[in-house]
């Protein structure tokens, strides 16, 4: 699987636990749904809640996992919260 791959893979399951289909499985998710969850508060409010809420049920039975944002882009999980927006935003507008 390509690294493209994996990313657009991410951003699908991002989108189904925003709408409220999918839930966070680990450290990873959990930690790329919040920071998710921040960058669309203006232009998805309701999916950002969501994606929160699925952050915090992992946070609350692991509470050591959670993690700043430039650690999360430091792991390679994202390649940067700006492109972690605007793709999650064109799927979440079905573009």
């Amino acid at each position: 699987m390509s690294a493209r791959d994996v990313e657009q893979s991410l951003i699908e399951h991002c989108a189904r636990a925003a709408r409220a289909r999918d839930a966070a499985h680990d450290i990873r998710d959990a930690n790329v749904f919040r920071l998710a969850a921040m960058t669309l508060q203006s232009r998805f409010p309701a999916e950002s809640d969501q994606l929160m809420r699925a952050s915090e049920s992992y946070f609350l039975q692991h509470p050591g996992d959670r993690m700043a944002a430039a650690d999360v882009v430091r792991k390679g999980w994202i390649a940067s919260l700006p492109r972690l927006r605007d793709m999650l935003s064109r799927e979440l507008s079905g573009r």
